[in-house]
């Protein structure tokens, strides 16, 4: 199955740290990152995530292990070689379907920067709408001015993060003839490719049911 969603899994040059992402994201000239996303961990006995660039070459990773008792409630992205990236962590004693996205790896240091809230929309009571759930900047250090709103079917593979002009930042697309643990996802650099990809994260708990990953143990 690798072999058929990208073949150069050898290949893995380490992606550009945060930061500099971040200082590169007033760019509007630049293009999009097309990354294919397989919702699988290449390492044995493992669930994830595994997200290849355009060149084929491996980009990011969330590896999680099967275990009845997790040791940690977060969910860490990583670059190619292991480092971790941002942390996706479930929003405790909430209301909401609520999740804090965090600079780094939030487990290995008490002052860990929150980025970014997801949070899932709530249907009843309100009028029909495209929203599956809202993106709350959380940083000064991020230039991103607004909030956001996810839209459209990510069962289906077909969503999208736009900003209050309806532009999307951030776009799920189903990948053809390879059902839908394949996709593809199509950052905006403004947003950036590792943030995109942690709210996807994010957003595949909040729709994948009983199948958690959080019920299994992240390997960083």
């Amino acid at each position: 199955m690798a072999a058929k969603v990208h073949p150069n899994v050898a290949a893995a040059p380490q992606p550009p740290c945060i930061s500099s992402i971040v200082s590169q994201q007033q760019e509007e000239e630049e293009p999009p990152v097309v990354l294919t996303v397989w919702r699988k961990s290449l390492l044995f006995n493992c669930h994830g995530f595994t997200v290849f660039d355009a060149k084929g070459n491996l980009a990011f990773r969330l590896d999680c292990y099967d275990s009845t008792s997790s040791r940690r409630a977060d969910l860490v992205l990583m670059d190619a070689a292991g480092k971790p990236l941002l942390t996706i962590r479930r929003k405790r004693l909430s209301l909401y379907d609520s999740w804090i996205i965090y600079d780094g790896d939030s487990a290995a240091t008490a002052t860990a920067t929150p980025l970014l809230s997801v949070r899932r929309h709530l249907r009843f009571g309100l009028p029909k709408s495209k929203a599956i759930a809202h993106v709350t900047p959380l940083s000064s250090s991020l230039p991103l001015p607004e909030a956001y709103v996810v839209e459209g079917s990510y069962g289906r593979r077909s969503c999208a993060v736009r900003d209050a002009r309806g532009d999307a930042v951030a776009e799920v697309r189903r990948k053809e003839s390879v059902g839908d643990d394949v996709f593809r996802l199509v950052a905006q650099p403004r947003l950036g490719a590792p943030l995109a990809m942690a709210i996807v994260i994010a957003i595949d708990e909040m729709f994948r049911g009983g199948s958690s990953l959080l019920r299994r143990t992240c390997s960083a």
